[in-house]
């Protein structure tokens, strides 16, 4: 495959090697032990700022039960508990992308995926039930305390979810994609604001004039760094033709 290009290339390198299996046969998806060492590290992190956050609710808890509660305290942990909460589930997504969790246990699937929004639950529910049942607010400052609370959950359970959760099978799904396209080759092209992943370095969606910088490096090396699920259509169609796969390419559509 002819794909030079003038652009800076910056390799990502993995420590799993990218050449193609013996056997046909798609096998799991495993993270690299450098890629499980930074999930846990961020997950750490998360757990440490999820905490702050649920600590910030209990003082919020605690100013509530005062005979005057201050607003403006009120207020400021409540938007401190949103700052941390969203931190960690930031963090949180980001582990999840360097070791995904398997499909085949439903439960911890979810439950791992969208733990971020879980924690939302927990850091703001209680607080904003508390506040509108409180007897020593008034029914203005039940109505400002408990909407700032109540934009305060839905903005941290927004961050808290993951609506393209990672997952062994998808990453296995899409490098044997990727294979089977190159050679047996698990190497691909993205850009910093790229959508999509490439299998050619010179395609035009990123070697254009506004490319600055291109990074090569394995499927789940674009899913950990950028998040990025999606092959490119042109690629995708390109190496088909070369290949001679354009039966197969019709029967996947189908």
């Amino acid at each position: 495959m002819e794909n030079k290009t003038s652009k800076k290339l910056t390799r990502v390198e993995d420590t799993e090697s990218t050449s193609a299996p013996a056997a046909k046969e798609t096998k799991p998806f495993v993270a690299s032990d450098e890629s499980k060492a930074k999930a846990k590290k961020f997950r750490f992190i998360a757990i440490v700022l999820w905490i702050i956050a649920i600590g910030l609710e209990v003082v919020a808890i605690v100013l509530l039960r005062k005979p005057q509660p201050p607003m403006v305290w009120l207020i400021v942990l409540i938007i401190l508990d949103l700052i941390f909460a969203v931190a960690g589930s930031l963090l949180w997504k980001k582990a999840n992308r360097y070791d995904p969790a398997s499909e085949k246990d439903k439960f911890r699937f979810i439950v791992q995926n969208q733990l971020g929004a879980i924690i939302s639950v927990i850091a703001f529910l209680p607080l904003i039930i508390l506040i509108f049942t409180n007897k020593n607010l008034s029914g203005k400052q039940k109505g400002i305390a408990g909407a700032v609370g109540i934009v305060a959950l839905l903005v941290a359970g927004f961050f808290g979810i993951d609506f393209n959760s990672p997952s062994q099978e998808k990453y296995s799904q899409q490098t044997e994609q990727v294979k089977e396209l190159t050679n047996g080759t698990d190497y691909v092209y993205w850009t910093k604001s790229g959508k999509s992943y490439h299998l050619y370095q010179d395609c035009s969606y990123i070697n254009s004039d506004k490319t600055v910088e291109i990074f090569e490096g394995t499927v789940a090396k674009a899913r950990e760094l950028k998040n990025i699920t999606d092959l490119c259509d042109r690629c995708e169609k390109r190496a088909v033709k070369e290949k001679g796969l354009e039966n197969k390419l019709t029967d996947s559509i189908k």
